[in-house]
Order: C-alpha cells, then structure tokens, then sequence
C-alpha cells in the first residue's frame, strides 16, 4: 500500500488502469464523493468482499475513506486476496483540495 496526499492521488485519477474506490457508507457517498467514484462499503463486509472480488488484481486501485482509517483497512484487505497496487488518501476526503460530486 501506497499512501498519498491529496494532489498525488489527483493526478492518478485519469490515468488507465487506475480505478476509484469509496469505502464509506451509502449516506456519506451521497453528502459528496469524488467523482467517478466506486461505492464499496467496508462497513457492510458481505457487500464490500463481493465488489473486491469482482475486481482485476492487475489494475491500480486508488481508495479513499472519510479520514483514512477506513481506507487503510481496504487497502490491506485488498493486499492480503492479491492486489499489488492499492493506494490510499493519505486524510481521507477530509483532506481533498479538489472538487466533489454531490
């Protein structure tokens, strides 16, 4: 795992073979999110180990959570079933200096 600051995760975001992913809960997603953003709610464990098993271990995962704690978590699940290339916002969107999608 990776962590990185807020203007370190924005320039991956565009980039091919990276993916988004928001680990908070539906309620918070829908208050703002970064857009293009995955829901895959790491409280709801059922629900966030089957969008993790959908995913293709070979891309680049960029994961973020509300302050980084939850996003951290994710980041050493993902590790743990295979994923090389998880990166986290380092202060979760509590830190992110760019635009949200409400």
């Amino acid at each position: 795992m990776t962590h990185l600051d807020s203007k370190e995760f924005h320039s991956r975001l565009n980039q091919p073979d990276y993916i988004l992913i928001d680990v908070r809960t539906p309620a918070e997603y829908q208050q703002g999110h970064i857009k293009g953003a995955i829901l895959a709610d790491i409280n709801n464990p059922p629900a966030f180990m089957a969008e993790v098993e959908k995913l293709d271990k070979e891309k680049h995962y960029l994961i973020y959570c509300r302050s980084g704690a939850r996003s951290t978590s994710a980041c050493m699940y993902m590790e743990k079933m295979g994923f090389k290339n998880v990166y986290n916002l380092r202060g979760g969107i509590l830190e992110w200096e760019f635009d949200i999608e409400k």
